[in-house]
């Protein structure tokens, strides 16, 4: 009887081992799995920013006149009437500060965090597209940095992990940020966009359309002489 109850005991002494091991194990494994993760959605919503700007270089092609599409409204709730159209009526946009058109495009609604895709096009580019049309947009190191884009035609941001700014498929917009960067990607109606290296409080992630892409594209097509 005594020695089942000390060959008992070890084996619970052995088990509480093994689960303070296994403990260990998951505490330093955790945070690595997390970055991984995070890493992989970083990846994924690159490469859907990547398939967007070449969606609204097709689109524009597409069109007669050539033209790039209006922002979608943000503050449509999914599954709803005009949620993820473009905001065009009479052939002008209602706004040109918004959400990516994933209906009118075609593309996915958001990004790898299931957030929407900020999106803003100059209007003469969502109107008429002629090789001396000129883009109001431009693209920062930071609020007060070097222009790494100017006059840009469109600019697309995903508001990467922390989602400040963003636009969720409720309608509803999280708060905005804190960092003066990241809260000016998030401004309605901002012509000022900024793009740099992740930080502790900046993880935003932006794509914009080359005018000189654009115009090669729609010339190729024969769109524009």
């Amino acid at each position: 009887m005594n020695k089942r109850l000390i060959t008992a005991g070890f084996s619970l002494v052995e088990m509480a081992i093994v689960l303070v091991i296994i403990s260990l194990l998951l505490a330093g494994l955790l945070p690595m799995i997390s970055s991984q993760m995070e890493q992989q959605r970083r990846t994924e919503t690159r490469k859907q920013l990547d398939d967007i700007r070449g969606a609204l270089i097709g689109y524009a092609t597409s069109q007669t006149p050539p033209k790039l599409p209006c922002p979608a409204s943000p503050s449509i709730p999914t599954g709803t009437v005009n949620a993820g159209v473009e905001a065009r009526t009479g052939g002008v946009c209602t706004i040109t500060s918004g959400v990516l058109p994933w209906v009118t495009l075609g593309t996915n609604e958001t990004d790898a965090w299931g957030r929407r895709f900020t999106y803003s096009v100059t209007a003469v580019f969502a109107s008429s597209v002629a090789l001396t049309s000129t883009g109001n947009l431009n693209v920062k190191t930071s609020t007060t940095g070097t222009t790494i884009a100017a006059n840009m035609p469109a600019v697309i941001v995903s508001h990467g992990v922390n989602g400040s700014g963003a636009w969720m498929p409720e309608g509803n917009q999280l708060a905005v940020s804190t960092d003066a960067d990241e809260a000016t990607n998030s401004t309605s109606g901002t012509l000022t966009f900024v793009s740099h290296d992740m930080s502790p409080t900046f993880d935003d992630m932006v794509v914009w359309v080359s005018p000189n892409t654009l115009f090669n594209r729609l010339v190729t097509a024969g769109k524009l002489p």
